[in-house]
């Protein structure tokens, strides 16, 4: 068997996958975001642990822990754990929906104009290296005690098994990664005033990136198994969804929402803020389009509309079955693909005396949608297809959701089994391909289909329309988001 560990943004789920690939056990412990500031997300990464460790006791209890081979690794991407020389955290780190750094990366394209050709991407106030840029400038005392930069999944490892290390794909997001080499960029590094040491050495995600610590395994109940390198997020729910080659995309319905497919060769595309990045397998590379608030929206619209959660509230906009005459903008953090805009805000568009919570509530799930569609454009263009779409994370529990993402997109969508523990099946998958030597397409595969949704035909023709008027009430916001946005 083999344990898959994803460190997520609303907390760290844990899976136990057996030789069959099925999932033997399960659990999520939860995790808070803090938001000191407007702009601002942050989490202590000792509560990354904490909560890892409580997901591993729980699955363990369920599982003969000597079974376990090996252990894999996800995260999300981009946060910034920053460790003073005795790995002590210096303060907390910085989330990929944080926005403070929309300055910093002005400043990052200006000391390394070749910032796009060298990482294939946008400077971004998610990614890793602003993040840096800002702290230098406004926590000069605590950038100057700087030993380690690690991203959150690496972290972890870390604290497993004491050895800096990280795969290629989690470290594409940082802006210091030469995507097409695989390599830290000199570069890209000296322009954010760090070096090599801070780094951590890089692995593929399917290669063996440390042993588990002999305290750790025995509070564990384990060997001293090996972890895999594992992979950022979506690179791991690709794996686990069997996204590895053109044949298959992959719809995300996690905190973010991500349009996912894999490439045999390098492909960047940072004019429409499309991210390209390693795969975690050798020698593949995926591009992504990014909605930065996907099920956060549904968090965040269910209390405040007097929900007790969110099935509460999709069981009423369900049970109401109206499309909503309401337009909503999902741009609660601001928005990457296609806008690449910090400064963009939700927005309600269109209320009347009328207006009913459901209908606020459908038209959360059918803006969500729209960045999707924005994100499909993007990324595959009119003439390139994206073959077969599967849905994973947590929002792929809905079946309302994926009606309305079907119709929107006209788009048949998949649904596979395992689907909402996408990134944990695919870092056990990786645990797997760590120790055996088995090629990973053959462990990579596609779980057994559980549900296709096609398009509705009523519905289509309803967000054809709708879709160029939330395009538009994003183009006549913009300016006034920024001007908001001025201090």
């Amino acid at each position: 068997m083999y344990l898959g560990i994803d460190l997520g943004t609303s907390g760290v789920k844990a899976i136990v996958l057996d030789a069959r690939q099925a999932v033997r056990a399960s659990f999520t412990a939860p995790l808070t975001v803090s938001r000191p500031r407007p702009l601002w997300s942050e989490q202590d990464p000792r509560d990354w642990w904490h909560a890892t460790d409580e997901a591993v006791r729980a699955v363990l209890r369920e599982v003969d822990g000597s079974a376990v081979e090996a252990v894999g690794l996800s995260g999300q991407m981009h946060g910034a754990a920053l460790l003073a020389r005795d790995d002590s955290v210096l303060r907390p780190a910085i989330l990929w929906n944080d926005g403070r750094s929309e300055r910093a990366c002005t400043r990052l394209i200006e000391r390394e104009p070749r910032l796009p050709a060298i990482t294939g991407n946008l400077a971004m106030p998610g990614f890793t290296a602003p993040k840096l840029v800002w702290v230098s400038e406004h926590e000069p005392e605590v950038f100057a005690r700087v030993a380690r930069v690690l991203l959150p999944k690496d972290y972890l490892r870390l604290r497993m098994t004491g050895e800096y290390l990280s795969d290629r794909s989690d470290s594409a997001g940082t802006l210091w990664l030469d995507v097409a080499r695989r390599d830290w960029s000199d570069e890209m590094l000296a322009a954010t005033g760090l070096t090599r040491t801070a780094m951590p050495g890089l692995v593929e995600g399917s290669e063996q990136a440390g042993t588990l610590r002999a305290e750790v395994a025995e509070a564990w109940g384990l060997r001293r198994v090996p972890v895999a390198g594992g992979a950022g997020d979506q690179a791991a729910g690709a794996i686990g969804a069997g996204v590895v080659d053109r044949s298959r995309a992959s719809l995300s319905l996690g905190t973010s929402g991500v349009l996912f497919v894999a490439d045999a060769e390098y492909r960047a595309n940072p004019e429409r803020a499309v991210h390209s990045f390693c795969h975690c397998l050798p020698g593949t590379w995926h591009r992504m389009s990014v909605v930065l608030s996907a099920a956060s929206c549904l968090a965040w619209a269910a209390p405040l509309l007097g929900f007790r959660d969110v099935p509460a509230l999709l069981e009423a906009v369900e049970a109401d079955g109206r499309p909503a005459d309401v337009l909503f903008l999902p741009y609660l953090s601001g928005e990457r693909t296609p806008h690449n805009d910090a400064s963009a805000k939700g927005v309600f568009f269109g209320l009347h005396h009328d207006t009913t919570a459901a209908a606020l509530g459908r038209a959360v799930l059918e803006g969500v949608a729209y960045a999707f569609a924005d994100a499909r454009d993007v990324l595959f263009g009119k003439d390139e297809g994206p073959g077969e779409i599967a849905v994973i994370g947590g929002g792929s529990r809905s079946g309302l959701w994926g009606r309305i993402l079907a119709s929107v997109l006209d788009e048949e969508l998949t649904y596979r089994a395992a689907a909402e523990v996408g990134p944990a099946l695919g870092a056990a998958r990786l645990a797997r391909l760590a120790v055996s030597g088995e090629v990973p397409a053959e462990v990579a595969t596609a779980p057994p289909a559980t549900d296709v949704v096609a398009p509705d035909l009523r519905l289509r023709e309803r967000y054809a329309e709708g879709l160029p008027r939330y395009r538009a009430l994003y183009a006549a916001l913009r300016e006034e988001f920024r001007r908001g946005a001025e201090p």
